[in-house]
């Protein structure tokens, strides 16, 4: 069976390193333009769920497979996105220090047939307190730009990091055990 060309509907270098650890390279990388700012009262669990649904129906074709990602920062019910500038990404960080957080992403495999395999993967993580000037040195080292809750866990920021449990793959933007799964489930990874 010949199998359909892989797309990615991200182009997050991020989420190519992490297929790759997989043996995956994506035959096509499909950069998608959506709104992704919150509805009113939506949740981060919703928000990311939604998020990647649009953006497989944004770049999903009838001849391949779309995978589609998006990842959310959820501290309680409060969506911590990409910070627009420095400033921002220090009011994150010290909301984060010394607390429990959530890094929850959405996954969707668009089917050349027209179904979609859904995933929600959630990660807790706790940072630890962090001084004024932890966060001032984490802020001028620039790793919090285009980083949702504006940290990159597989930088600098993982020393903050005092606790996690879930997939430490998925607060990179990828969970890769379930999308194995959802690739395998779909007949297109061969177990």
């Amino acid at each position: 069976m010949i199998r359909p060309p892989l797309v990615l509907a991200s182009a997050s270098p991020r989420r190519m390193e992490l297929l790759a650890r997989l043996g995956i390279i994506p035959d096509r990388v499909v950069a998608t333009d959506i709104d992704e700012t919150p509805r009113a009262a939506e949740l981060p669990r919703q928000l990311a769920a939604r998020l990647a649904l649009a953006k497989a129906e944004a770049a999903a074709t009838s001849d391949a497979l779309t995978l589609a990602a998006d990842t959310v920062v959820g501290l309680g019910r409060r969506i911590l996105g990409k910070p627009a500038d420095a400033a921002e990404a220090e009011a994150f960080l010290t909301l984060l220090s010394g607390r429990r957080h959530r890094v929850i992403t959405g996954v969707v495999l668009a089917l050349p047939d027209g179904r979609r395999l859904k995933r929600v993967v959630e990660t807790t993580l706790a940072f630890q307190r962090l001084t004024g000037q932890q966060i001032a040195h984490y802020v001028a080292g620039e790793e919090w730009r285009g980083k949702a809750g504006g940290y990159a866990i597989q930088g600098s920021a993982e020393a903050f990091c005092r606790f996690l449990s879930g997939s430490h793959s998925n607060v990179v933007g990828l969970p890769l055990f379930e999308t194995a799964q959802l690739l395998r489930g779909s007949g297109w990874l061969r177990p």
